[in-house]
């Protein structure tokens, strides 16, 4: 009778481990200007992270121009191929996956959801540079053996105007990459991407508008995400691809929820609770749901030690109390 019922106890745990999904607890980590080596990257280790996502830059002059520049010497070394495929050798021998996430930016700032050509030779070149840039990284994603590779960043306008080259983009980035792929759409606009079907992921930069309390409770927070959640959903039993937060996070500031995407850093009123609030209410909707596969914290820095702080009112958690919190989930899931 006693190793009938330790043989029932050990079928049950093996049952249990057997289903539980292997969540994507990752970090945005930064391509910053310098050389980075094996010791930088400890940090994410510690946070219990599985994942990262590296970040190269292709860049347009502005919301018409059809050149994109990437992968130049002026660039920082962590945003070009060179900087990707060592950081993401340093992170690999870790244990640690990698999201290949190449995104575009538009000098000055300008958002790049409206990105869109004056006509149709300007968006003919626009898409022959874009699919070169986007590519040549599939190309690095495949060397370097990375586990997803992200094909676009908030590109709405050229999505919506354009979802014919998407197809034919997705066609050919399988030719030269067999891993996972996703694109990451804006909050506002993940619902209308025509080919999510064509992914393996539905990715969205996950900055939805929560409350307008400045330190918003969080009850508050969870009870905001009730009508986002229902569009997600939605969005997944259409496309039948798991959901991906490709970006998330909050800055630690008053108001973090009311406007989450605002990158801008005028002066503003430290809060850290805003700011932890925020991802446990995050935490406590997605993290249980068997449709979701997890997400990357927007952002994470190399140098550690010189990076977030209590003072700071930046989206990075790194040295405020959200990052006790984030490894704390992370070990947890």
């Amino acid at each position: 009778m006693k190793r009938c019922w330790l043989l029932m106890v050990c079928i049950a745990q093996f049952s249990s481990c057997a289903g539980q999904r292997e969540m994507v607890n990752g970090v945005s980590f930064v391509g910053g200007p310098n050389e980075i080596d094996e010791e930088q990257t400890n940090s994410v280790v510690e946070v219990n992270a599985n994942w990262v996502s590296l970040m190269p830059f292709g860049f347009i002059r502005n919301i018409h121009a059809p050149e994109v520049r990437f992968n130049e010497s002026g660039q920082w070394w962590g945003e070009r191929k060179e900087g990707v495929a060592k950081t993401a050798k340093f992170f690999h021998d870790k244990g640690i996956k990698v999201m290949v996430k190449p995104q575009i930016w538009v000098w000055r700032g300008e958002f790049t959801g409206t990105i869109e050509m004056q006509n149709e030779e300007d968006w003919k070149l626009f898409e022959t540079n874009y699919e070169q840039f986007i590519l040549e990284y599939a190309q690095l994603a495949t060397e370097i053996k990375a586990e997803m590779l992200c094909i676009g960043t908030e590109l709405n306008k050229f999505v919506s105007t354009r979802p014919e080259f998407w197809k034919k983009l997705i066609t050919n980035v399988r030719k030269v990459y067999a891993g996972k792929l996703t694109y990451a759409e804006n909050w506002d606009a993940f619902a209308k991407v025509p080919f999510w079907e064509a992914l393996d992921y539905v990715g969205v930069d996950a900055y939805f508008p929560l409350s307008e309390e400045r330190t918003p409770s969080l009850e508050r927070l969870k009870q905001g995400w009730q009508s986002h959640k229902e569009d997600i959903v939605e969005v997944y039993q259409k496309t039948k691809r798991p959901v991906l937060f490709t970006e998330y996070g909050y800055r630690s500031t008053d108001y973090a929820g009311k406007e989450p995407w605002d990158s801008s850093y005028e002066e503003s009123n430290v809060n850290l609770d805003a700011q932890k609030n925020g991802l446990q209410a995050l935490y406590e909707e997605f993290w249980g749901e068997d449709w979701f596969a997890g997400g990357f914290v927007w952002k994470w820095f190399d140098s550690h030690e010189r990076s977030g702080g209590t003072k700071d009112t930046r989206f990075t958690p790194q040295n405020k109390p959200a990052e006790a919190l984030i490894k704390q989930h992370y070990q947890s899931h």
